[in-house]
């Protein structure tokens, strides 16, 4: 149970952001993989849903914050992976 707006560990208030945290760890792990690994729509897929699941988590009452900053990870990092992703398109085509 949450008292005065805290999250308990035994809430999904709290278990719920901590297991989530595993999909920006993962991209950040893929960022040392090579470029040509990276999906494109999957890429923008899991950015979109990060971006729109953001405002969902900031409009419901009350905030969890740990959730919010685990999608903003989450965007950053697929942001990221999309910018690797068109920046070795673009090295590609001019190689050729």
């Amino acid at each position: 149970m949450c008292l005065l707006g805290k999250p308990s560990n035994k809430s999904t208030h709290f278990w719920g952001p901590v297991v989530n945290w595993g999909l920006p760890i993962a991209a950040m792990v893929d960022m040392k993989k090579s470029p040509d690994l990276i999906s494109g729509r999957m890429t923008f897929a899991l950015t979109c849903y990060s971006v729109m699941f953001m405002r969902f988590v900031y409009q419901v009452q009350p905030r969890n914050w740990l959730l919010l900053a685990c999608h903003a990870a989450h965007a950053t990092a697929q942001t990221i992976q999309g910018a690797r992703l068109i920046q070795y398109k673009i090295e590609q085509k001019n190689t050729k």
